[in-house]
């Protein structure tokens, strides 16, 4: 044997999406990508992504399913949960005596949510008071522009949709800074201190009621404005959910154009390509499930996070079906869990392991634990399961590599994979690697997004 002959035999050697793809798949992974951005850009909150996959999903032709619908296999069916999480699913030709096949994701995303009493004037500046949403550095989110997104609940039943500066004609919202002459004892503090929470205030108007003489003037005149454009009062925000989100859409980046900034890549992208997966699966053997989940930037709590058990209560209402326990469903079944990675960044190498990180247009990145310093919360995918990820993705044409998060004593992160893997599920983690991640604008490889939507098309095609 020569030595490239050995070499070849013995080692492994990854390879650039860009080397190895043919002209007709970078022209299908262009138009997926299209696609994807404006996705993107719709759905910039959980409840506008679960929109778009209702709408999506009922022009493919599935039906939302209730406790005690009869099934069969070829079924397309999806249930919401509380608007802010769905499960789309296709009854397998096994139905679900095989288990069933999970592709998870989550479609929140790190931001700046209102308090429940925003709105307050100082100094005839009116502003809304915010509290931020899950990891972010505080500083990325100040002097960028804001659009206004989210839900107003009104006691007679009534839901406003609220979605207010991504249009040219629409006024932004912005979180202003102190200047740089006036910083100097701003700028001994660290990166942690230096915009406080409490100081991080969106600029909502500045003229004041022409026609009242009392205090507060400018609010009053802001809250006129709002009550012209919803119809709510002020008193109306203690049942609102409003989201300040990046005024910015889908851009490619690179004068390749290889690469897609947005916001909200964490983890809309990864729920992005699993919706497109299960909708474009045909006749499955096992049945598959897309689940789209809320919360997971702050845990995966409350009643649409991944922990709640709507997940349960659905699975086994199916498996019931067709005469299964959940216990048994559960434990025949597997679940990708599609969250991002954290791709390799030359400009910043100290806290990744350069061996096993994430390279950006290298594929799919697949993680058999997450957690943080040692495994800590990590779900740790057993060997086995990882042999057959493995087959999977490689039987399939996808383009992957091992992806782990970051350096071991340079800090983590999880998904939602440890919550599937303690129901007994055989779980993984395989996502999309990300550069900028939980900043206001993420950044993405076109080749690496086709990658994790093949992936989970062959997660959807196991047989």
């Amino acid at each position: 044997m020569s030595e490239n002959a050995k070499r070849r035999a013995l080692l492994e050697k990854q390879k650039n999406g860009y080397d190895v793809m043919s002209a007709e798949e970078l022209k299908a992974c262009h138009e997926f990508n299209e696609d994807y951005k404006y996705f993107i850009d719709a759905a910039k909150t959980e409840r506008e992504a679960v929109d778009y996959a209702v709408e999506a999903a009922k022009a493919a032709g599935f039906k939302p399913y209730k406790r005690g619908d009869k099934l069969k296999p070829g079924d397309k069916i999806y249930q919401v949960n509380r608007g802010k999480a769905i499960a789309v699913m296709v009854i397998g030709q096994h139905d679900v005596h095989d288990g069933i096949n999970i592709s998870g994701a989550h479609i929140d995303s790190p931001r700046i949510d209102l308090k429940m009493s925003p709105l307050f004037e100082d100094h005839e500046i009116a502003f809304f008071k915010t509290h931020y949403y899950g990891g972010i550095k505080k500083y990325q989110w100040v002097n960028i522009p804001l659009e206004l997104h989210g839900v107003i609940a009104l006691k007679d039943g009534t839901v406003i949709k609220v979605r207010c500066g991504d249009k040219p004609e629409d006024p932004i919202f912005i979180i202003n800074d102190l200047l740089i002459h006036l910083s100097a004892e701003q700028m001994k503090k660290g990166a942690a201190e230096v915009v406080p929470a409490e100081s991080m205030n969106a600029i909502v108007g500045t003229i004041p009621d022409a026609e009242d003489d009392g205090s507060d003037r400018v609010k009053l005149a802001v809250m006129g404005i709002i009550n012209d454009m919803y119809g709510i009062t002020e008193a109306d925000f203690h049942s609102a959910e409003l989201t300040l989100v990046p005024a910015m859409n889908a851009r490619d980046v690179g004068f390749d154009r290889s690469l897609i900034a947005a916001y909200g890549h964490d983890d809309r992208v990864c729920a992005y390509d699993s919706l497109r997966a299960v909708l474009d699966t045909k006749n499955p053997t096992k049945t598959i499930m897309c689940l789209l989940v809320d919360k997971e930037e702050i845990g995966s709590t409350g009643v649409s996070g991944a922990n709640c058990r709507w997940f349960d209560t659905l699975c086994e209402d199916i498996a019931a079906e067709f005469g299964m326990s959940l216990r048994e469903c559960f434990e025949r079944s597997f679940c990708l869990s599609n969250d991002v990675a954290a791709a390799f960044d030359p400009n910043y190498p100290q806290p990744f392991d350069p061996r096993n990180a994430p390279k950006l247009n290298y594929g799919l990145g697949v993680a058999k634990y997450t957690g943080s310093r040692g495994k800590s919360g990590a779900s740790d995918a057993s060997a086995e399961l990882v042999a057959r990820v493995r087959n999977m993705f490689d039987n399939a044409g996808v383009l992957w590599q091992m992806a782990p998060l970051g350096a071991v004593d340079a800090g983590g992160g999880g998904t939602i994979a440890g919550i599937t893997a303690q129901r007994n599920i055989d779980t993984i983690d395989a996502g999309v690697p990300v550069l900028s991640m939980h900043a206001p604008y993420e950044i993405i490889s076109k080749v690496d997004n086709y990658m994790s939507y093949k992936g989970m098309l062959a997660v959807f095609n196991e047989k």
